[in-house]
């Protein structure tokens, strides 16, 4: 089935809740395991219908932000989607209160009943109208984003496509891009400021009502973090400044060397060679032919699924006016299929935004066994690290995309693993601070982010913008408004990916795909630490094995000389 052709349906939700309150009763009252088992299974069923509608709806969106029908369906999300979750905590409560529950924990994985626990944490009737106004504002960060029409040397842009100037060897124009970028957000400056305003204090109202001191142990808990806890996450963030900001440094020196430049300001960081980063020899749908030739060379399990995306046209890559930022995976129940959404602009991001969202895409498919919806997908820290590992493993096939330049490109990417490090553990830094002062102002989020800036990414000279000196280049970091607590993830996911890296590049491994493809496997049926021992990896929290790890990056990308990157 295409995707063009996959039915969106609102639902009404009093025939939902009716059937689904009968259905829950059945399996309270189910006279043996077996009956309570098959209510179980309807259970499911009814609530994957719900969520395919409901993804529906926000892909449309997303891919069209301008589209009238489907911006009233994500308004009506918006508002309902707190009223539906709780609708479904009926069934954690059941869920957890079953008369078979010793039999039920015997054949379904633990998490989810880790997962019924922290649902019921997490909402109540007094936080529903709390989470229908963070939606709508939520909403709103994404369509002001998405509602950037910006002007450049007589063409329009979006905010993705002007970006790719940012990699121009010629200095003023790099300059000049970044200007008219940052320019769209010093004009909507006020309205980043009141929208997150309302974000902190919303948030901050739940967690109090809930019982939470404040709102970073409810986006812990609302992350599911099963198997670790903030202290061991401030204790990682402290490893990234201690081992990882200085071999950034030194990155960054043979940068301004290389670029021969007496200053590297912010707007040199993007250019890491002279004469241009290294871009797709195809762009589009010519990409796409090479990754699936790419992915039948990889293994057949990767083949046969890029092959069914590519024949149900479940891909939306162009970026174009009026689509909603960024790149993502969801997972469509109906179809049993993955959906990927991105935003390619010609430069090598466009590559690694395939082949990441790939790999979440691929362990979606790989999970479709399972029949609970919530477990399809693991946590986010542990599905990061399908997608993360997914951009190394195809390592070896980037001559197909950048031809000649495919060792600059590989030094590129493995660089701006390690640089990325730092800025994901500043974002989850900042939103820790926020929250535990949601009385700051504007100005002192700004300053907190600049602060916190500065100790993290040292390499990021300001002195060319008095906005971004000011503080404001979380403005553009979508995750800080719409999924709080996320991007932490992404930085316990990259130092995974780094060992596969290791193991497939460096050490050639030969087991390296099978552990993968066993964590792909699983879904979200073992916690993130559970996932990580399966596939023979070293934990993120383990110092010793971090610092060993680093320092073979380090030397990895330290052996290659300039004269191979020029």
């Amino acid at each position: 089935m295409n995707f063009s052709d996959i039915s969106y349906q609102r639902p009404n939700l009093a025939q939902y809740e009716t059937r689904f309150d009968q259905t829950n009763q059945q399996f309270l009252a189910a006279p043996n395991y077996q009956a309570a088992k098959a209510a179980l299974h309807e259970l499911n069923h009814l609530r994957s219908t719900m969520a395919k509608n409901m993804k529906l709806a926000y892909i449309r969106h997303s891919i069209d932000t301008n589209d009238s029908f489907y911006r009233t369906e994500n308004d009506f999300w918006d508002h309902h989607a707190p009223l539906v979750d709780q609708i479904h905590n009926r069934f954690y409560e059941a869920l957890l209160s079953a008369p078979f529950r010793k039999e039920l924990e015997e054949e379904f994985p633990a998490t989810l009943f880790l997962f019924a626990e922290d649902q019921l944490r997490l909402l109540a009737n007094s936080v529903i109208e709390l989470k229908q106004q963070e939606n709508e504002v939520v909403s709103q960060y994404t369509q002001l984003i998405a509602s950037a029409d910006l002007e450049f040397d007589g063409k329009k842009y979006t905010l993705a496509t002007l970006s790719a100037l940012f990699t121009e060897p010629k200095r003023s124009i790099r300059e000049a891009a970044h200007a008219v970028y940052e320019e769209f957000f010093t004009a909507n400056e006020q309205k980043f400021d009141e929208l997150f305003d309302q974000l902190v204090k919303l948030r901050h109202q739940q967690a109090q009502k809930l019982g939470f001191e404040n709102y970073v142990a409810y986006g812990d808990r609302l992350m599911n973090r099963w198997s670790y806890d903030r202290k061991q996450l401030s204790a990682f963030r402290q490893f990234i400044i201690d081992e990882v900001v200085p071999i950034n440094q030194k990155l960054y020196q043979r940068q301004k060397e290389r670029l021969g430049v007496e200053t590297l300001l912010h707007y040199d960081l993007p250019l890491v060679y002279p004469t241009g980063n290294p871009q797709p020899q195809e762009n589009g749908a010519e990409l796409v032919q090479k990754a699936q030739a790419m992915y039948h060379e990889l293994s057949s399990e990767t083949g046969n699924f890029f092959d069914q995306m590519i024949q149900q046209d479940l891909m939306d890559l162009t970026n174009r006016s009026g689509k909603q930022s960024g790149g993502y995976c969801e997972f469509i129940d109906e179809v049993q299929m993955p959906f990927i959404f991105a935003n390619f602009n010609g430069t090598s991001d466009d590559v690694d935004v395939l082949t990441h969202e790939t790999g979440h895409a691929f362990q979606s498919y790989l999970s479709r066994w399972i029949d609970e919806p919530e477990l399809i997908f693991p946590t986010s820290d542990t599905a990061e690290i399908h997608s993360m590992s997914m951009e190394f493993l195809v390592w070896p096939w980037m001559d197909k995309f950048f031809g000649t330049a495919h060792e600059k490109y590989t030094f590129t990417h493995l660089s701006s693993a390690l640089q990325f490090l730092p800025y994901g553990a500043l974002v989850d830094h900042f939103q820790e601070e926020v929250y535990l002062h949601p009385e700051w102002s504007a100005a002192e989020r700004k300053s907190c982010w600049r602060k916190l800036e500065k100790i993290y990414c040292p390499e990021r000279n300001y002195q060319a913008s008095k906005a971004l000196e000011r503080g404001i280049y979380w403005y553009r970091q979508g995750h800080i408004f719409e999924v709080p607590f996320y991007y932490i993830d992404y930085t316990l996911a990259q130092v995974c990916a780094l060992q596969f890296w290791q193991r497939e590049i460096v050490e050639k491994d030969p087991t390296t795909w099978t552990d993968y493809l066993a964590i792909c496997r699983i879904g979200g049926s073992k916690t993130f630490l559970e996932t990580v021992a399966l596939g023979n990896l070293a934990s993120p929290f383990d110092r010793k094995q971090m610092t060993a790890l680093l320092a073979a990056v380090d030397h990895y990308l330290a052996a290659i000389p300039e004269t191979d990157l020029v």
